[in-house]
């Protein structure tokens, strides 16, 4: 029975040199590069997710903010918001470290793409330069961003319960 990464492997390389014919090493390289341009779009794009999600989050923390310098003014608008926008931000912060998670996996699949197709490359520069840094497993030789990258919706969602406890409490 074939493992799910070796009938991966078969249908990134569809067919042989000899099958496909003259143009086989041009047509190679050119879509190695294509593919290589998309998985730089990948990491823009999880940038700008990333950028958006601190931006919102960090919003509601300024109105949550705003809203408590208002003081006992207006006491029922603050007694909705200072339950309602640290469950918003808890909200987002989830679905944010879901989409961090969701963009591992994507680049992760792209690499081992990428891996396979520098097998019929002359150099496989992505390949040796993800063994040069131990794989992802020595945190001396390197970190994956996604180690870091997720612990900034846990910090936010942190602070937000923290929030959302201290305006229960002051509720009653």
């Amino acid at each position: 029975m074939k493992s799910n990464e070796d009938e991966s492997v078969s249908v990134i390389l569809s067919t042989s040199k000899n099958e496909y014919g003259i143009n086989y090493q041009d047509h190679l390289i050119e879509q190695y590069k294509l593919y290589v341009e998309m998985a730089d779009k990948i990491s823009e794009r999880r940038a700008n997710a990333n950028s958006f999600f601190l931006t919102v989050i960090t919003a509601l923390i300024s109105i949550i903010g705003l809203i408590s310098g208002f003081g006992t003014q207006t006491v029922n608008v603050f007694n909705f918001w200072i339950i309602v926008v640290p469950i918003v931000g808890l909200i987002l912060c989830y679905s944010w470290y879901r989409i961090i998670e969701s963009y591992r996996k994507l680049n992760s699949g792209k690499f081992k793409v990428i891996h396979e197709i520098e097998r019929k490359l002359p150099l496989a520069l992505y390949h040796g330069e993800w063994i040069m840094l131990g794989q992802g497993n020595n945190s001396q030789l390197y970190r994956p961003l996604t180690h870091v990258e997720k612990w900034v919706p846990m910090m936010f969602a942190l602070l937000l319960v923290a929030i959302l406890i201290v305006g229960i409490i002051y509720l009653f």
